[in-house]
């Protein structure tokens, strides 16, 4: 693997973790377009490395926040900071039982699909449109909420849906302030993250070598620095209601892909 490219697909992933724009969908658009063979599959090892570090920016980003919650949960009382931690695990179910039975009918949508890819991001774009409008309010996330929006994070497994935009806009749509429906997309995701890794480790397909050393570390260190521009980035977006930006991107790209897809089929 080259320094350089390792560099690229670690911004890349750093940026299409937070921003709400779908990282899969990206990746899907550009091996349909350049083929197959003219993107190069990384390595399962580099893939985790990348996810550790986006994980990472995520902790250092709420630092205090995930300090809060820990200090909160070892007081063993049913406190503010144990409700929350109990709403993260109400919103992990749903991608979980997504992941755990539906893994092989989920990599079928991942084979270069343009149309489709470009028809989720048009679905993104209206999610972003319609929860920048909405009214800014104070309330915070419940625990039905919690689980509609797993429910959002789930279907966001799909190429083209962006995770992010799914969960904040359905979070926002919900009556969910904006910086709490932020906060919670961003820290709901991290428990996910190192559960995939530990799957991943423990599935005896990562191979080690010290060929690709510099070239994983520059990824992460490119992953981890992005990761934390655009995590902050978003923050503030999203508080200030700029995702009408994000839904325009989503809907000029989702249909350059759609018509892309009829006039090559």
């Amino acid at each position: 693997m080259d320094t350089l490219d390792a560099i690229i697909l670690g911004i890349i992933q750093g940026l299409t973790e937070f921003l709400p724009v779908s990282s899969s969908g990206h990746l899907e658009l550009g091996k349909a377009i350049l083929g197959d063979n003219s993107v190069q599959e990384e390595s399962l090892l580099f893939t985790v490395i990348l996810h550790f570090a986006t994980a990472l920016s995520t902790i250092v980003v709420f630092r205090k926040d995930i300090w809060e919650i820990l200090s909160g949960l070892f007081q063993f009382k049913w406190n503010e900071e144990s409700q929350f931690s109990v709403k993260i695990i109400i919103s992990m179910l749903p991608a979980v039982c997504v992941g755990l039975f539906f893994e092989e009918q989920l990599e079928a949508f991942f084979g270069g699909n343009i149309r489709f890819v470009g028809f989720m991001l048009i679905i993104t774009a209206v999610l972003l449109y319609f929860a920048d409008k909405a009214k800014d309010t104070d309330k915070k996330v419940s625990f039905s909420n919690a689980f509609i929006v797993g429910i959002s994070q789930a279907i966001a497994m799909l190429p083209g849906i962006s995770r992010s935009g799914a969960t904040i806009s359905t979070s926002v749509l919900l009556g969910v302030d904006k910086s709490k429906a932020a906060r919670f997309s961003f820290l709901m995701v991290v428990p996910l993250i190192f559960g995939k890794i530990a799957k991943d480790l423990m599935s005896g397909d990562l191979t080690f070598d010290g060929e690709n050393n510099v070239a994983m570390g520059a990824g992460f260190i490119a992953a981890f620095i992005a990761g934390l521009a655009a995590c902050t980035w978003m923050i503030k977006l999203v508080r200030k209601s700029k995702l009408s930006y994000f839904a325009i991107y989503c809907l000029a790209v989702g249909l350059i892909a759609v018509i892309y897809s009829f006039t090559n089929s």
